[in-house]
Formats: C-alpha cells, structure tokens, sequence
C-alpha cells in the first residue's frame, strides 16, 4: 500500500506555478482549483471531487498513461447589474484537474458514478503476478 502525501503538503501541479513560485511551500495559494481525493483500497484506487451542479454529461474522465484526467464545463450565468454583490463565490464555468495515479490501473475497468454533486471514480488495480523464486544451478567446468 503506497502513502500519499497531503495535497497542501506538496503538490507538483502547484509548485511550478507562476503565481506559486517564490515560496510555494511556505504560502500554498488556492486558486480555483476543486478538491480532489484519491485514495487506494486492497483492490482499486479511487478518487472523489466535489462538483455540486454539474451535470454529468458535461464532465470527461480519461485515464492515460497513469494519469487521471478530470475536466468539466459549466454555462456561466450572466450576472445581473441589478444585483449588488457583497461576495461572489459560487463557482461556475469549466475546471480541470490532472493527477498522477499511484499505481498501474485496469482503464478498461474504471467506472464513474456522480451522486449528491460528487463524483466517485474506481479504478481497478492491475494484479501483477508474483515472481517465484526458481533455484539456479550452477555447474563446474
């Protein structure tokens, strides 16, 4: 079982960022990124994004070369000049997250379900034979 690190720990995606580059361990920036978890059980990995109003034709999920890719678009609502927003906060438009999986995965296997505005995707673990050890014997010449 691998360990993952916490994401506010040390993400790769972020720490190249332009705006994140002078201390991006030090000040984490949350841009307008959405939650991703992933997680890893004895026989899939899974991952879990919170995506509240989405609807799930709009979403692509591709697994390719053990990455996972979750993309989305949502139509922004034209925002009303008659509305004098104190906070706008509600997220809309499109999003994007890309994360490296921890191990090899089944692609023709994954499933993806969107339940209450969460997306769930398990993806099946490849099973790797294990090796067996086979004595050598070595001959005298």
């Amino acid at each position: 079982m691998y360990n993952l690190i916490p994401r506010d720990f040390f993400d790769t995606d972020r720490f190249f960022d332009e705006e994140n580059l002078r201390f991006p361990l030090l000040f984490p920036v949350k841009r307008n990124e959405l939650d991703l978890d992933v997680y890893e059980t004895d026989k899939n990995v899974v991952a879990e994004l919170n995506i509240p109003g989405f609807d799930p034709k709009d979403i692509d999920v591709i697994v390719k070369n053990q990455s996972l890719r979750i993309k989305g678009s949502m139509e922004k609502d034209k925002e009303e000049k008659k509305k004098e927003y104190w906070r706008k906060e509600i997220r809309k438009g499109s999003f994007e997250r890309v994360v490296r999986l921890p191990v090899t995965v089944d692609e023709k296997k994954i499933k993806a379900s969107y339940k209450k505005g969460v997306l769930k995707i398990v993806m099946p673990k490849v099973t790797v034979a294990k090796t067996k050890k086979v004595k050598i014997k070595i001959e005298k010449e």
